[in-house]
C-alpha cells in the first residue's frame, strides 16, 4: 500500500498538533473533535498539513491568519488547494476571525459543507 504523505510532513503534522492556535483548539475541542463523521486535525496529505480532514466528507478545513493574505502566502495556498483537490479533496477556508466572532455560525457552515459536496472555497463572514 503506498503512503499518501511524506515522511517529512507526517512528522511535522505530528508537531503541529502539540502546538495548534487558540482558534484550532477551540474548533477542535468544541466542536470537530465529537463530530461524525470523524474529523482529524494536523494531517498530511503529500507534502502538506491540512489544518482538518474529514476523509468521509473528502473536505479540508484550514483556518487562515493575518499572515494567509501575503502574496507569497496566497500563491503557495493555491498550490496547496490545487494539489489537494488533485487529490480529491474539497476545501473549506476560514478566518481566525470568524472563529472569534461568529463560532456557531461556522460550525454551522462546517455542517453544511460535510453534507453539500458543492460547498468550498474561502468563507469570509
Amino acid at each position: 500500500m503506498q503512503r499518501s504523505y511524506t515522511m517529512t510532513a507526517q512528522s511535522n503534522a505530528k508537531s503541529l498538533r502539540h502546538s495548534m492556535t487558540p482558534e484550532e483548539r477551540h474548533l477542535w475541542y468544541d466542536f470537530l473533535r465529537g463530530y461524525r463523521p470523524k474529523f482529524y486535525r494536523q494531517r498530511a496529505i503529500g507534502e502538506y498539513i491540512a489544518d482538518f480532514v474529514c476523509p468521509h466528507a473528502r473536505l479540508v478545513v484550514e483556518l487562515d491568519g493575518a499572515q494567509h493574505y501575503d502574496a507569497t502566502q496566497l500563491t503557495h495556498d493555491e498550490r496547496r488547494t490545487h494539489y489537494l483537490h488533485a487529490c480529491g479533496y474539497r476545501v473549506l477556508r476560514l478566518l481566525n476571525h470568524d472563529i472569534k466572532q461568529n463560532f456557531a455560525a461556522t460550525c454551522e457552515l462546517i455542517r453544511q459543507a460535510v453534507n453539500d459536496v458543492s460547498i468550498e472555497g474561502r468563507i469570509n463572514s
